[in-house]
């Protein structure tokens, strides 16, 4: 089980990430035994990134400051061959936030990329309608251009939705289940890039890890749908259903 072999291996996770999940994502890393750090001040980042495992650069609430951080902590990581997972919250919302995306592609070696099917359209170059920070509409081949992005940028791309696609470029799976009051809930589409970041390090095979990782994490929300009618129910349950999960497996 993916989760106890995290909690075993006690990562440290250093998240560049937005504020309105924050909070919900450190707590997610404690359920399933991993250590969050939420580190963004341009002139530590650097140092901090050095101690961790697994590096999180979220862009969910971007500014001029956490941009600089991003690409600090970044490149970086990457002269250390400390993995970096990028997470391209809203990217096709604002010219700042695509300017961004498409610089930090450029300048960082990115392990994986998260993200929803609108983002990963943006990063393709396919016309779509972005709903702020939700997926918007429009039409695209996820398998074609996610195995396309992923052997551009030589890393894993992993699209989340109703049901999740993930490749390496060479390997790919679907992995189906979940409950639709995921999307009902902030901050589980961040939660799960912090806890990918976790399943990147817990061995080594990656691909088979972050396979792993989805459909634990599926398994996690028809748990938690199961036993908590309201949604402020919902998300405690979700983090009780990580935490149950790194401690005792699947039962």
């Amino acid at each position: 089980m993916i989760f106890q072999t995290i909690r075993k291996r006690q990562p440290l996770i250093h998240c560049i990430t937005n504020y309105v999940v924050a909070n919900f994502q450190a707590n997610g890393l404690l359920a399933i035994g991993a250590s969050p750090v939420m580190a963004d001040e341009s002139t530590e980042v650097e140092e901090m990134v050095s101690i961790a495992s697994a590096l999180l650069i979220n862009i969910g609430t971007l500014t001029t400051r956490t941009k600089q951080s991003m690409f600090l902590a970044g490149k970086k990581a990457n002269a250390l061959g400390i993995p970096v997972i990028l997470d391209p919250v809203g990217v096709g919302a604002t010219t700042l936030r695509k300017q961004t995306v498409q610089q930090l592609l450029e300048a960082v070696h990115f392990a994986v990329i998260r993200c929803n099917i609108g983002e990963l359209a943006t990063i393709a170059n396919v016309h779509w309608q972005q709903k702020g920070v939700d997926s918007g509409s429009g039409s695209i081949s996820v398998e074609d251009k996610a195995q396309e992005i992923s052997k551009k940028y030589k890393c894993i791309v992993i699209v989340t939705g109703e049901k999740d696609f993930i490749t390496d470029g060479e390997h790919s799976k679907w992995i189906i289940g979940g409950n639709a009051r995921m999307t009902e809930v902030t901050g589980t589409g961040c939660l799960l890039s912090a806890i990918c970041c976790a399943a990147y390090m817990a061995g080594n095979e990656p691909f088979t890890q972050l396979c792993h990782t989805l459909t634990s994490y599926k398994k996690v929300a028809e748990h938690a749908a199961s036993c908590a009618p309201y949604n402020g129910d919902f998300a405690v349950s979700v983090l009780n259903e990580l935490h149950r999960l790194s401690k005792d497996g699947e039962k």
